[in-house]
């Protein structure tokens, strides 16, 4: 069942995390699709339901397999680089009761704040983006809107 992440960065280059009462230290915003959901829409649907963003996420910065049972794919989308308006969205925002914080984390202390898995995918889509590179993600061969 592949999981859709959104990394999503401030004007200060710090990065969007979330903690969970499902994981151990934060994540990026995000989670599972459901059944038959356009990969964008489940990204879209998770950043919004836990962060109060509402944000296009069309590129894909980084994929992950894992062989935890069962096995994942973990997508990586770009969320883009907030304005102020856009950040205090997020302070503002009631989650869910599974979301119990919501955190601006600088890059260099990334490793600090998440288990170890989250922040290998977490910074391999941070090179990525810092090289300019993405995939496209297209639907049925066009790229999607």
């Amino acid at each position: 069942m592949p999981h859709h992440h959104a990394l999503i960065l401030n004007r200060d280059g710090a990065v969007l995390l979330i903690a969970t009462t499902r994981t151990h230290g934060l994540t990026l915003p995000g989670g599972p699709a459901e059944t038959d959901e356009l990969p964008h829409h489940a990204a879209r649907r998770h950043t919004e339901t836990q962060t109060g963003l509402v944000l296009p996420l069309l590129r894909i910065l980084a994929t992950d397999h894992t062989d935890t049972h069962p096995q994942t794919l973990h997508l990586v989308h770009w969320g883009g680089r907030l304005n102020p308006a856009q950040e205090s969205t997020t302070t503002r925002h009631r989650p869910p009761h599974t979301v119990t914080g919501v955190h601006w984390i600088h890059h260099t202390r990334l490793a600090d704040a998440m288990h170890p898995d989250h922040h290998r995918r977490t910074a391999h889509a941070l090179d990525a983006l810092t090289r300019g590179t993405h995939l496209p993600l297209l639907l049925r061969s066009t790229p999607a809107e």
